[in-house]
């Protein structure tokens, strides 16, 4: 962007900003309003722009530990670049931290001042750019909060070098830092003195739940004290309203650290049962219930009793027992049958185990309740039908940080150690994994992150035994405080280090998966993360060991190192919880992490997230082992053959990944070894016809068409034109006419209309629509009618993500077929647009950003983004100003022809494309230009400047063209 054009865009913002809102600008300059109430927060625009700055200024008054985690990634990132920047910051109120202080120092390329102030409340953003500058400027001070959840006002503006804004606050800046003190170690110490004579006292409330803080006697006045949290008080209606029915059994599906134990608690003060049964795999973990159950439920000491290996108190009202124990005949036959009138199993997706069984069998209690934070099982074992399919309630991660009812995290992908090129991988031996740089880069990144509180209390996953032992050992040697735990410990031994832990006297316990699941430590502050990521199950298990809440922490800090391993693509699906076994999809939860809730972040360096979309893209999601693993589950739940649309109810695979593996879901029922009436050959055409062309709902008018003709034998052509305008949707002669082509399959190839069964699926005459002959008979078959009808449902849902009113959305993804479909072309000539076609009056561009290292130089073409809303574009090779194709481009003014831009990363992301919008030529910018092939030869080539009708928003830019 020249110059010229810059004070033009800038100029335009002003008058966008200061006389008139509907000025049209680029949305790279447009002023704006930042309050964390839109899904643009000030977290995300503050990284956007230290993403492209050369330099940053940041003058505020506070700053927390969580709100310099936020940033910690970004400029690390920037450091590996060389990109410094500035902080003024303050010990107004001495609100500011000493340990926040010492985080600053860890940030190598910033510079730390603080002002002389007195009052100094300034909160105020300036970002330096290569040819303006950016500025936020309002009440959001450096946290956490403030950055991202708190209601906040801040005004976003840009200005040239010379503007007087900038220049005022620039100087302003200048003058307090000048005036201000280095941050040093020693001024650190000095701080500390004062600070503890007189620290800032938060008005905030503490972030622990009431129950953890709360300690009553058992008397039953004082238990009723106790109040449900707001999940507690929703579970427990709808297990009310689940008895109502004359269920017997119930399942409670709830995220680590949401109190599990306590709603199970409360709802057996509900139901009030004269004998009680809790079971559970863990004594340790009995103990704790008994004493979680005593503070709801009150009573006499004695009516609480243990039995398990060391205690045998059977008379208890209230007996809480080890499955290992209660499962032997010699104390199960103790009881009758109908002994218990509730009994509750904990951590009850392990039921399908023999003892649990035979437990669960044996006794008939007027309700049974199964809790468990993770039903998903892979032995097949049916949980869900184990409970009569009753899901009483389920609360999973995203809604429970949501609710603000678990420990906020800042979960940080690191790359792992590296030399020489090479990654820590699937296949490195433990020489490797202990050697004393990785030790080095180790410990190097878990100061760098850190933690919250006043020392480190972590948890340390390794992939096997020997690397426990050795890499503690090795810690150990540096100066740390560290245990190895593996299965080989005894219950003692793990009780004693987690003692240990918590009084400080350890600061890791490193282990290999014994610490999953069933234990509680809420103090951890740390969860390092030094193996590959196996399954996502187990990804959350490990995550969620910090993610209850505690006084000592604001906080948990999750590292997790981020080698050359083939399941790195399972991080952003544990993260995301998506299922859908979409790449685009998760894909776009690596790029775009706002769909964490509350005040956690996930940040990726950058060369960890390449090994991501590289795991992506080597990976086939769809084999046939991992659709039928995640059918089975989905059917499991529901307790019946799903339908597709059951599947997105579910948030289960997402059926454009069943139909691209099967053609139609008749097939893939097949490929279940699912018992499912016939399907006729024409039949089965029609339903691959319907299901790949129209269930990805990237264009509504075919779906309502085939709706319309599902309700009624024949729909004249004016109500289906009303009924398109009623949904809201675009309508035009052209795009009636060309959904009437796709129809008579006269748009397809030979190869298609072979496979879609030879003859049109609807056909028209005399202004109405109806079916084919063949097709009627066909919908007698109500199995058949099903099948189309759950593809409609799809097709509705798909929808939504679209923009009604125009044939193509912003950043969705299209395959050189779909635009021949939604630009009306008559025909697919996706085999001949290559990398573009100008036909019907329209041109759609079609971009490989990064191209392989082995593709023939006169094929290596130089696209590329001179900013996110300037692209530089090369025509095919051989052309020159003067060749007709170029003219008829280059004319695209007089003619009327639209031109649309669609760019994807790499080959890896198969044939669909990132849509960027329509384009228009600089007139100045096309000229002859030069490229060479493979034998050195000269050839001619045509480039020209596209400008985007609308800029590349922030995480789509940066991830198309970083390397």
């Amino acid at each position: 962007m020249n110059q010229q054009q810059l004070l033009k865009k800038i100029e335009n913002s002003l008058y966008k900003g200061f006389i008139d809102k509907n000025k049209p600008v680029t949305a790279q300059f447009k002023p704006k309003l930042l309050t964390n109430k839109k899904q643009e927060t000030v977290l995300s625009t503050l990284l956007q722009e230290l993403k492209t700055c050369k330099t940053f200024y940041f003058s505020v008054a506070f700053i927390t530990e969580g709100g310099l985690a936020t940033l910690k990634t970004m400029l690390y990132d920037l450091k590996q670049k060389g990109i410094k920047g500035r902080i003024l910051t303050s010990t107004f109120l001495n609100f500011n931290q000493p340990k926040m202080f010492k985080e600053l120092l860890k940030l190598e390329n910033v510079e730390v001042r603080i002002t002389n102030e007195k009052d100094f409340h300034a909160k105020g953003y300036i970002f330096e750019h290569q040819d303006y500058y950016s500025l936020i400027v309002g009440s959001s001070n450096l946290t956490d909060r403030a950055l991202k959840t708190n209601y906040e006002w801040n005004v976003f503006l840009t200005s040239l070098e010379n503007g007087e804004i900038i220049n005022h606050f620039k100087n302003q800046f200048e003058v307090a830092w000048n005036e201000g003190t280095q941050l040093t170690n020693e001024w650190i110490n000095d701080y500390k003195q004062i600070y503890q004579l007189k620290p800032f006292v938060s008005s905030k409330s503490s972030n622990v739940l009431e129950l953890n803080t709360t300690y009553l006697t058992n008397s039953l006045a004082e238990s009723l004290s106790i109040k449900p949290n707001k999940m507690q008080s929703a579970a427990l209606k709808e297990l009310k309203k689940l008895r109502e029915t004359g269920a017997k059994k119930g399942l409670i599906i709830s995220a680590t650290g949401t109190g599990k134990t306590y709603l199970s608690a409360f709802d057996v003060r509900n139901f009030a049962p004269n004998r009680m049964l809790f079971i559970v795999h863990r004594e340790q973990i009995l103990k704790k219930a008994m004493q979680d159950y005593k503070k709801i439920l009150g009573g006499q000491e004695e009516d609480f009793g243990i039995l398990s290996g060391n205690s045998k108190d059977i008379n208890a009202k209230y007996l809480f027992a080890t499955i290992q124990t209660i499962s032997k005949d010699s104390y199960l036959k103790l009881f009758e049958q109908d002994y218990f009138d509730y009994i509750l199993i904990d951590e009850v997706h392990k039921a399908g185990a023999a003892s649990y069984l035979k437990v669960i069998n044996y006794f008939t209690p007027k309700f049974m309740l199964g809790m468990t934070a993770t039903p998903e099982r892979t032995d097949n074992f049916n949980i869900y039908e184990l409970f009569d399919y009753n899901i009483a309630y389920e609360i999973r991660l995203q809604a429970a940080l949501a609710e603000d009812m678990l420990c906020p995290f800042h979960y940080f992908g690191v790359i792992d150690y590296e030399k020489n090129g090479e990654l820590i991988d699937d296949t490195s031996d433990l020489r490797k994994l202990i050697s004393n740089e990785r030790v080095h880069h180790i410990i190097e990144k878990l100061n760098y992150y850190g933690y919250s509180g006043d020392s480190v209390k972590g948890l340390m996953f390794c992939s096997s035994k020997e690397e426990a032992h050795n890499l503690s050992t090795a810690l150990n040697a540096r100066g740390l405080k560290t245990i190895a735990l593996t299965g080989d410990n005894t219950q003692e031994e793990r009780e004693k280090a987690i003692e240990k832990l918590e009084k400080g006297e350890l600061e890791y316990i490193v282990t290999v998966d014994i610490f999953n699941e069933g234990i509680d430590i809420p103090f951890l502050n740390q969860i390092v993360m030094l193996r590959q990521t196996q399954s996502s199950i187990i990804f959350i298990q490990q995550l969620g060991r910090g993610l209850r809440k505690h006084p000592s922490k604001d906080y948990v800090t999750i590292i997790d190192f981020i080698g050359n391993y083939k399941n790195n693509y399972l991080i952003p699906i544990a993260l995301s919880g998506d299922q859908s076994l979409n790449k685009d999809n998760i894909r776009r939860k690596t790029v775009n992490t706002d769909y964490i809730s509350g005040v956690s972040t996930i940040n990726f360096e950058e060369i960890a997230k390449k090994r991501i979309f590289e795991s992506i893209n080597n990976t086939n999601l769809s084999t046939l082992k991992m659709l039928r693993e995640a059918y089975m589950e989905l059917k499991n739940r529901i307790g019946r053959i799903p339908t597709l649309y059951d599947f997105i109810l579910q948030n289960s695979i997402d059926p454009e990944v069943i139909i691209k593996s099967s053609d139609n879901y008749h097939s893939f029922l097949l490929k279940m070894k699912e018992d499912v009436p016939n399907l006729s050959d024409y039949e089965q055409s029609v339903l691959t016809m319907i299901s790949k062309e129209f269930i990805n709902g990237k264009r509504i008018h075919e779906i309502i068409l085939i709706e319309l003709l599902l309700e009624s034998d024949s729909v004249l052509k004016q109500n289906y034109i009303k009924k398109l305008k009623e949904f809201g949707t675009y309508v035009d002669e052209a795009t009636i006419k060309s959904v009437e082509t796709i129809f008579s399959l006269k748009f397809f190839t030979q190869k298609d209309i072979e496979k879609y069964g030879l003859k049109p699926i609807i056909e028209i005459e005399n202004g109405k629509y109806t079916f084919n002959n063949d097709i009627q008979e066909c919908l007698r078959n109500n199995y058949f009618r099903e099948l189309i009808e759950d593809i409609v449902r799809c097709g509705y849902i798909k929808n939504q993500k679209y923009d009604k009113t125009k044939p193509l959305t912003l950043y969705e993804k299209y395959s050189r077929r779909d635009a021949c479909r939604l630009l009306n072309w008559p025909h697919d000539d996706s085999s001949t647009i290559y990398g573009y076609r100008a036909k019907y009056n329209t041109c759609p561009i079609f971009v490989t950003y990064h191209k392989k290292d082995n593709v023939e130089s006169s094929q290596a073409y130089g696209d590329e983004f001179l900013s996110p809303e300037l692209f530089r574009w090369f025509t095919r090779n051989r052309l020159t100003l003067n060749s007709k194709e170029v003219k008829n481009i280059l004319s695209y003014k007089e003619t009327g022809m639209k031109i649309y831009l669609f760019i994807k990363k790499d080959d890896g992301e198969g044939t669909d494309f990132y849509y960027l919008g329509e384009v228009n030529i600089d007139d100045n910018s096309a000229r002859n230009d030069t490229m060479m092939d493979d034998n050195g030869k000269i050839l001619p080539v045509v480039s020209m400047n596209l400008i985007l009708e609308q800029p590349v928003k922030y995480d789509i830019y940066h991830y198309l063209v970083e390397e």
